[in-house]
């Protein structure tokens, strides 16, 4: 859980900075349009997309690049069509890593995530080499000073979380099963509960231990891969320590 939950405050912490670079809008409206396509534009009945477009206004998109975005997605506009994608390989040390993109190009975008990957020291893999690693489950983060451990826990597993994790130094974790994640998610919500994230994801059964100079390398992957166009969600079974992680960070 570790490697998953700081990393997952990288993110969040340079998120600014990526806004700033145009491609949180871009990856955005590829999400909404391939959820509208898949789940109808509705997102009162289409979770994917009720969850696409919350993270939409989180990221202060307008109102009309939602619209147009959903539009594209069930027909009612003409726009590029893309593909959903998984790639699946190797980073440093061994670690296993899943890639999930979107794109209208799969030759070009194959080629390019090789290439990502065998230029920090990894190589990607045949589908199905590393995801069985990986269980799916939905992830919802408090911070710690938002509420107290007892009333949160007891909250949450009332809703139907599987467990509550408090080992991070800043976040209460909240793990639910895929199915539950709406649901728990709808309860603290009613509640007032101020999340910092929630996502459904993917979390390795086994972690690998990294040095610092290996979790250099390795950090610089999940960035490359994260940054690229097509790339919506990385994950990873690294195990870096928190004094390593933000030292490495910290000069990046």
């Amino acid at each position: 859980m570790s490697g998953h939950s700081r990393w997952a405050g990288i993110k969040h912490r340079k998120g600014a900075q990526d806004a700033k670079r145009g491609r949180v809008f871009t990856k955005l409206i590829r999400e909404i349009t391939i959820a509208a396509r898949e789940g109808g534009g509705n997102p009162e009945h289409n979770p994917r997309l009720r969850k696409a477009i919350d993270d939409a206004r989180a990221d202060n998109m307008p109102a009309e690049n939602v619209k147009r975005a959903i539009q594209r997605g069930t027909g009612e506009l003409p726009g590029v069509v893309y593909e959903e994608v998984v790639y699946e390989g190797y980073g440093p040390a061994g670690v296993a890593v899943i890639v999930e993109a979107t794109t209208d190009n799969k030759n070009r975008t194959t080629s390019e995530i090789r290439r990502l990957f065998s230029e920090y020291g990894g190589n990607l893999g045949e589908s199905g080499c590393v995801s069985w690693m990986f269980k799916k489950k939905g992830y919802l983060a408090v911070e710690k000073n938002k509420i107290g451990e007892d009333e949160l826990i007891s909250i949450a597993l009332d809703a139907g979380a599987e467990d509550v994790r408090t080992d991070d130094e800043d976040l209460y974790e909240v793990i639910t099963l895929p199915e539950e994640y709406e649901k728990v998610k709808k309860i603290l919500e009613e509640k007032k509960i101020p999340l910092s994230s929630a996502e459904i994801t993917f979390f390795p059964q086994t972690y690998i231990k990294l040095d610092e100079k290996k979790a250099e390398t390795m950090l610089a992957l999940m960035n490359a891969l994260e940054e690229h166009e097509d790339v919506k969600n990385v994950y990873a079974n690294f195990d870096i320590p928190k004094a390593v992680m933000e030292k490495v960070v910290s000069v990046s």
